[in-house]
């Protein structure tokens, strides 16, 4: 499969990330954004979060919906998208308008926006890309895989909410998992291991 073509926008703040050798790379995880548009996301993913180091939050690679891929942050730097697997991972946004503007109402909890066939192509080819850049790639999760807090609901506190649902119901993992070998991440029974550290299978 031919690499896709990618337009680099690095953030401001990318240098100032933490670097890393790709060899430490092992997860790639699948966001949506749950925002309306790619240039939101771009607002938000400039905002200063950390002071100490100034930078903020934000995925490695965003994909539009007309399939258009844009590089934020280089895998060789770890980005801040996933609590607990920044350092071992890559974060991929499809932007998509998920549970916007109302994320913990738990009357807002749908995610029905579909991603696009285009969308979905792109992303197996940047997969396809990344795993041949980076043999040591060998899973691939969902944020909603890795996150399993629940939060208080904005409209009521005595319900809870998950934090994180992406990249929710309509992602399309069969279709992608059957076009690049990646292997599905599964949490086991018990989240946590030593030290708190994240623990899983491969599904």
């Amino acid at each position: 499969m031919p690499a896709p073509p990618i337009r680099r926008h690095l953030l401001p703040y990318a240098d100032a990330l933490a670097a890393r050798e790709s060899a430490a790379i092992d997860t790639v995880v699948i966001h949506c954004t749950e925002l309306p548009d790619l240039a939101t996301a771009r607002e938000y993913g400039e905002r200063i979060l950390y002071p100490a180091s100034g930078t903020g939050n934000s995925g490695h690679y965003y994909i539009d919906r007309d399939g258009g891929i844009v590089e934020y942050v280089t895998p060789q730097r770890v980005a801040h998208h996933t609590r607990g697997w920044n350092p071992r991972s890559i974060g991929i946004e499809l932007v998509n308008i998920g549970r916007f503007p109302d994320w913990l109402d738990s009357r807002r909890q749908a995610m029905d926006e579909p991603y696009t066939e285009a969308q979905v192509e792109s992303l197996v080819a940047l997969l396809a890309d990344l795993q041949a850049r980076i043999p040591s790639l060998v899973q691939i999760a969902g944020h909603e895989d890795l996150d399993l807090d629940e939060v208080e609901a904005s409209d009521d506190p005595a319900v809870k909410v998950r934090r994180k649902r992406d990249p929710g119901p309509l992602f399309p993992w069969n279709e992608v998992l059957q076009a690049v070998p990646l292997q599905r991440f599964a949490m086991t029974s018990d989240h946590s291991g030593i030290d708190g550290e994240t623990v899983g299978r491969f599904a």
